[in-house]
């Protein structure tokens, strides 16, 4: 079966909801995304409840075994989520999900999202299985030759026009940030007057920013400057600034910084790694520092912050997505922060 763009999900699943679904990429919008897609269309054909895994410490594959057989007290359908961290499931997990695809059950959908996966996993046998009983859908960045068409059709999505000009212009402010790119284009559905956008329109939007900004608040965290970036976020928030955009951009970063993490640990010299990952020239220095900062532990448990935090976010979990969300920011920033009642809804999730 043919692999998916992010783009070619939609039509796909108006075909057809296949039982399991591999996400895979390192742009996290695009891969949130088309997450969303899969699940939107899955409740509506039934599949009302969702049980979400993370495959780091403590994480047994045994998980999918009992959560496929169990049956819920009102029976009905639900979505298994596995987010593996590393893009390897392992010999446990390889196993799993080979028994789960040659033994479909009607009333359980699979969703498994994970970083790019390499050219050496995509020949295993379970990437071969899943993408034979399900669909893989790989989420592929949009570099600076791309981003002005992405631009110009997120534009449209929202009912915009604007010149060449004018989308040159959005894409320099957002540096390939796709989802700065996409809260400018919300932006710009409140400023505009009627629907077509010319290049001193679109200077004026980009221009007239917030005194806080969002990626700055991340760059003052990645840089280790955790008053900074404390006093970032609660001005965005006083702004108004939706919780998940700024779950979102940390969200990236961490991730980023993991796959860099990983890749220097495993060889991998560090401007490739960046390059790899998306990292712009500009802010090489900042992930450079960061990185001789942070231990990969660290940067798992910031991770799995983010995941709590999504959930709370969407509904899920119960807390104080604002606190949680400065818990990550100093994090970040190099500061330890881990309440207990955090501890114990990592825990209980």
């Amino acid at each position: 079966m043919a692999k998916l763009r992010a783009d070619q999900l939609p039509g796909a699943l108006k075909k057809r909801l296949a039982p399991v679904y591999l996400v895979t990429g390192d742009e996290p919008l695009l891969s949130q995304e088309s997450c969303d897609a899969i699940r939107q269309t899955a409740k509506k054909q039934g599949f009302i409840e969702r049980e979400l895994y993370h495959t780091d410490a403590g994480f047994s594959w045994d998980e999918l075994y009992n959560a496929t057989n169990a049956m819920s007290l009102f029976a009905d359908k639900k979505i298994i989520e596995i987010r593996i961290h590393n893009g390897k499931p392992g010999d446990a997990g390889s196993k799993a999900i080979l028994e789960f695809c040659a033994n479909i059950n009607d009333d359980t959908l699979l969703l498994l999202v994970s970083p790019k996966i390499d050219s050496r996993s995509q020949n295993s046998k379970w990437y071969k299985a899943i993408d034979q009983a399900g669909e893989v859908i790989t989420i592929w960045p949009v570099g600076p030759a791309q981003l002005p068409r992405w631009v110009d059709t997120r534009l449209k999505q929202a009912g915009l026009n604007a010149d060449s000009e004018a989308i040159d212009i959005l894409c320099a402010k957002t540096e390939g940030n796709l989802l700065a790119a996409v809260q400018e284009v919300e932006k710009l559905k409140l400023v505009a007057e009627g629907n077509f956008i010319d290049a001193q329109m679109m200077a004026n939007a980009v221009m007239d920013s917030a005194r806080y900004d969002t990626f700055g608040m991340v760059d003052k965290a990645i840089f280790g400057d955790s008053r900074a970036a404390a006093e970032s976020l609660q001005g965005l928030r006083a702004e108004g600034t939706e919780a998940l955009a700024l779950l979102w951009a940390l969200t990236r970063d961490i991730r980023t910084l993991t796959n860099i993490k990983e890749g220097l640990q495993a060889g991998e010299n560090f401007d490739l790694a960046a390059k790899r990952n998306g990292v712009w020239d500009k802010r090489k220095p900042l992930f450079k520092q960061a990185i001789q900062r942070h231990k990969l532990p660290q940067l798992y448990g910031l991770l799995r912050k983010t995941a709590l935090a999504d959930r709370i976010a969407k509904g899920s979990a119960k807390g104080d997505i604002w606190n949680l969300l400065l818990d990550i920011t100093l994090g970040l920033a190099g500061v330890n922060v881990h309440s207990a009642k955090t501890a114990r809804q990592e825990i209980l999730r």
